[in-house]
């Protein structure tokens, strides 16, 4: 599981040039394991990533495990197929396994109200009485909470219980919108259902998955702990070539499972042999298509395709479309996916926070993988069809991190045109590109995997809306997305401006010169300071943002006085530019000042209205 929110990437993978991987003269991917793993090794080499875990499997046998690289760059230690890494939210797979083996046998229902199952699990739903969150909703992360916050991030104890865990910041577990019309990733969620588990079986959540899935999948080593063995063979984490210490996550069934390569590639057999372990079924096929399929959303419900089931979401690759799971910490990344309809996969697992390394290597695999396969394609009509139109600019509506959400607010603005039956959804100011082609009026395919990618639907708060794989989008008026962007670029261009003149006014301060400005031309000046002060702390911050801000700190309380600062400052610099209108002063600094006042006033409310101003970044 990763803190930082938005591991998405734009890749270019080098041609990497060895003997063996020339074919007529051109070279096309790997062709044999040991052309795979020379290609790997030299993306290790070219990103300055350690280690690396992999695991390929197909229905009837393990094809390669290994360990490549270094464990630890201190010791020198080697990386092999008994390496353990840390893969974070793929954890979270086990929480959705137990909940559907407990359906199976009849002691919970994914349609459960969680408030009757855990009443003594603390959060807030407005709409509880019309709208109350289910056990779906908890493994679909279609609560409406919002993620974790960075002080349960910070939490270090490796003896807390679950339900110690879940009680320390109950705070983020608010539903922001309709419970299950929307989806927005939440780590706390899966922990909820995890202490269902642990109500329902009356066993700790870990020892309920040892026993009913690492043993009968005869995982040796994989452990939620850390354990002697994990002591012995875990691999050190690196973040910018940095040792990690080892974090002990508040909520361990989301996110603390450590394996090695040879663990994860009996796991991967599970899921390609479809819930079996040889002749015993651990669970159905029934509910691991229930686990690969979004329905809780008003998007899943549209029909979506891509998307988020039971801890397990669609991703992408020419024509076909893995099951997926992702999972970062600090210094680690882990890729789990598999094909379900040609029973293959794979698991790459790095000591590195390096997510171009981890996409690079997964790009190989795959290519690697589908290289001999028959499309994975499934064709539909495509004669034209009239469908509604969706023109026009659009906002993402379900945040994963309410903190950040004022950022995306302004800058995370969708274009979208829509022209004969072809949707084009692109960045405000471009840089990508996707295509959707209508098959109804409210449902549009991917042109290389035939999915349904994108669908229009009703939110019962924003009105019609996109869904976009987990994105849900919803129209706004392009004066405003114009309109913000137009006084965003002002007010950083008139406090850059008054932070000159700051600059200026304190070398003729130092050198004893009369000043003859008046004070009120200082306030917004100050105003300013507070903010670079506040981007200054924040970028020093997230360094380390677990020890740095979430919890008290020096850099986590300045941030909360600098914000106040500047509402402060602010506020007094518009009534010094109303009172002193009339002042012996140089109307150019004067209209100057008076502008950045108006805009900082602008930037306080809005910061205000987000929760920004007097932010607390440890609660």
């Amino acid at each position: 599981m990763k803190f930082i929110y938005k591991l998405s990437f734009l890749l270019f993978v080098p041609v990497l040039f060895s003997p063996s991987l020339f074919a007529q003269g051109r070279y096309d991917g790997p062709r044999t394991i040991a052309d795979l793993q020379i290609a790997i090794e030299k993306v290790l080499e070219e990103t300055g990533t350690p280690a690396v875990g992999i695991a390929l499997v197909n229905k009837d046998s393990t094809v390669w495990v290994a360990g490549l690289g270094t464990a630890n760059l201190e010791k020198n230690t080697k990386a092999n197929e008994n390496t353990m890494f840390r893969i974070g939210s793929v954890s979270k797979m086990f929480v959705s396994l137990a909940i559907l083996k407990l359906h199976q046998e009849g002691l919970v229902d994914l349609n459960d109200k969680v408030r009757d199952l855990v009443p003594d699990v603390k959060f807030e739903n407005s709409w509880e009485k019309t709208a109350p969150i289910r056990v779906a909703h908890l493994l679909e992360h279609t609560t409406g909470w919002d993620d974790m916050h960075l002080g349960d991030y910070a939490i270090d104890k490796p003896k807390m219980t679950l339900k110690e865990g879940l009680d320390f910041l109950p705070a983020s577990r608010t539903s922001r919108w309709v419970p299950g019309t929307r989806m927005a990733y939440c780590n706390s969620g899966p922990a909820v259902a995890a202490y269902i588990v642990e109500k329902i079986t009356g066993q700790k959540f870990e020892e309920y998955i040892r026993k009913n899935f690492f043993v009968p999948m005869n995982m040796e080593n994989m452990t939620f702990f850390q354990t002697d063995t994990y002591k012995k063979l875990g691999a050190t984490l690196y973040l910018d070539k940095k040792p990690q210490k080892y974090w002990n996550i508040t909520v361990r069934p989301s996110g603390a499972i450590n394996a090695s390569p040879k663990d994860m590639a009996k796991m991967l057999r599970f899921f390609v042999n479809r819930g079996k372990v040889d002749s015993l079924s651990v669970i159905s096929e029934t509910s691991l298509k229930r686990m690969e399929t979004t329905l809780t959303t008003t998007g899943g419900k549209a029909g979506l395709e891509y998307g988020y089931g039971l801890s397990n979401y669609a991703t992408p690759y020419k024509s076909y479309v893995y099951r997926t799971h992702g999972g970062g910490v600090n210094g680690g990344l882990t890729d789990f996916s598999y094909l379900p309809n040609h029973q293959l996969g794979y698991a790459v697992m790095i000591n590195s926070g390096d997510g171009n390394a981890l996409n690079r290597i997964t790009d190989l695999i795959r290519e690697f993988q589908t290289k001999r396969l028959m499309p994975d394609k499934i064709f539909r009509r495509r004669e034209k069809v009239k469908a509604v139109d969706v023109s026009g600019y659009y906002v993402s509506v379900n945040p994963r991190i309410a903190m950040t959400y004022f950022i995306d607010r302004i800058f995370d603005v969708r274009k979208v045109k829509s022209f004969d039956g072809v949707v084009f959804i692109n960045g405000l100011f471009g840089g990508w590109s996707e295509t959707h082609r209508a098959i109804n009026e409210r449902q549009y395919i991917a042109e290389e995997t035939g999915k349904i990618n994108l669908v229009t639907a009703n939110d019962p708060m924003a009105g019609q809306v996109l869904h976009n794989g987990g994105q849900v989008l919803a129209r706004v008026s392009p004066f405003l997305v114009y309109g913000q962007i137009l006084l965003f670029g002002l007010w950083i261009l008139y406090m850059a401006a008054a932070l000159t003149y700051g600059i200026v006014w304190f070398v003729r301060f130092c050198r004893g010169r009369t000043l003859k400005e008046k004070t009120v031309l200082r306030w917004p000046l100050f105003a300013s300071l507070f903010v670079l002060l506040t981007f200054i702390l924040g970028n020093f911050g997230g360094k380390d943002p677990f020890e740095l801000l979430g919890k008290i700190s020096l850099i986590s309380v300045s941030m909360m006085i600098t914000t106040i600062g500047f509402a402060l400052a602010t506020f007094v610099s518009v009534i010094m530019i109303i009172k002193e209108h009339k002042a012996d002063l140089k109307r150019n600094a004067y209209w100057h000042m008076a502008i950045l006042s108006g805009l900082n006033l602008i930037a306080a409310c809005y910061l205000a209205w987000y929760g920004v101003i007097g932010i607390q970044t440890w609660k």
